[in-house]
């Protein structure tokens, strides 16, 4: 899959008015805010999950041009609690996960032969980024990706992220509140302030 940017302009959401945003081919935009400040309907929106103003890009792809499903299989969000629709964990992935891959999320690979049930919230939390990125999406929307993890799993969770995205070149929007998270992983950082999104410093 070919490299492109994603680009947001003049979207309009919520309180959120006229969001003008490019992310880059391997570049991570962090976006952190008030609780209710409209973070996770942004992705949504960028999804196409939720009716906006404005228009998204993909390249020289316009998201009111494409069809739903065909645009929310290329720009993959990621929430914070995912869904799980079948009774087994492998149910939810179409080809075998690499072993190296569950290793590096800190999880056995007789996860994938668990009842969802079984799982934790952590669990679920990893696995459903795995699910995502074996779907081979051109961006990613990952909204708190590491929010039920420890302090160890998480630096875990971002350091496979952080070479895949590398290596995939995949433009990503990554809702954060930990200011340690942000600095660890995000090549630029928005703050929602209000009706506007505001660079904020990186350390």
């Amino acid at each position: 899959m070919s490299r492109k940017c994603l680009r947001l302009d003049r979207v309009a959401i919520g309180e959120l008015a006229e969001v003008g945003l490019a992310v880059g081919p391997g570049e991570i935009v962090c976006l952190s805010g008030a609780s209710g400040s409209g973070k996770s309907r942004l992705l949504r929106a960028v999804a196409d999950l939720e009716p906006h103003e404005g228009e998204v890009w993909l390249g020289g792809q316009a998201q009111s041009d494409t069809p739903a499903h065909r645009w929310r299989r290329q720009v993959m969000l990621v929430p914070a609690e995912s869904q799980w629709w079948a009774d087994r964990v492998d149910e939810h992935f179409p080809e075998r996960i690499d072993d190296d891959d569950l290793e590096s999320l800190g999880l056995e690979p007789e996860v994938m032969s668990w009842q969802v049930g079984r799982l934790s919230s952590g669990e679920k939390q990893r696995l459903a980024l795995l699910r995502g990125l074996g779907r081979q999406p051109a961006v990613l929307l990952l909204d708190e990706p590491t929010a039920n993890l420890d302090e160890a799993t998480t630096q875990r969770v971002e350091t496979w992220l952080l070479t895949k995205v590398r290596i995939l070149g995949r433009p990503v929007l990554w809702v954060a509140h930990d200011k340690g998270q942000i600095a660890r992983v995000a090549d630029r950082h928005l703050r929602i302030d209000g009706s506007r999104l505001v660079e904020e410093a990186m350390a």
